[in-house]
């Protein structure tokens, strides 16, 4: 049996609107790198293969050593929620022959390249990072739940795995889920 094409995405289209520093939030300083710089640095790490990264309310700039392994997709409707920039993923992972998508959000730098590498190693249709008692990022999605991802709105995969729930695989892993919306949320990673 072939193994499965596992693709991963990094969700970084949104405004940022709960920002309240200069900039957007994914290009907040974080140490020597942007806040997304480490979300896409442990997407890659993960040995997955070439990440998506779908932008939108911003360009998300790609570091020169890493320009090999990142595809970036626009998503022009992402105003209209993450739903949308999620549809953008599945079309590209689509096209790419994708069996299945491992999502994660740019405003999240403690999610660690094991974390992606063991949700994306999963069997199952539907998979879960876990912290403790927590659900987070990053998820996976086998493309037999691609038709299933909701429409429209700001709503992620979080319905999907509600509704989905007997045949989720929670997956163990180290590091935080703790995403950086706000000023506040970046100080404890700064010190």
């Amino acid at each position: 049996m072939n193994a499965r094409h596992v693709i991963p995405v990094l969700l970084a289209a949104g405004g940022g609107t709960r920002w309240n520093g200069e900039g957007h939030k994914l290009l907040a300083p974080l140490g020597s790198r942007s806040v997304v710089e480490h979300a896409l640095r442990a997407a890659v790490g993960s040995g997955l293969g070439p990440v998506i990264v779908v932008t939108g309310a911003i360009e998300i700039p790609t570091p020169d050593d890493l320009i090999e392994q990142v595809v970036t997709v626009e998503n022009p409707r992402w105003r209209e929620g993450q739903s949308t920039s999620l549809a953008v993923a599945v079309g590209h992972a689509t096209q790419l022959g994708g069996d299945a998508i491992v999502v994660g959000l740019g405003d999240q730098p403690g999610i660690t390249s094991a974390a992606w590498s063991a949700v994306g190693a999963s069997p199952s249709a539907l998979a879960v990072a876990t912290y403790g008692d927590r659900r987070g990022h990053p998820v996976l999605i086998a493309r037999e739940h691609w038709g299933d991802l909701p429409g429209s709105g700001d709503l992620g995969a979080r319905d999907l795995l509600r509704r989905f729930d007997h045949a989720v695989q929670a997956i163990p892993c180290d590091g935080s889920p703790a995403d950086i919306d706000t000023t506040e949320d970046l100080t404890p990673w700064q010190n």
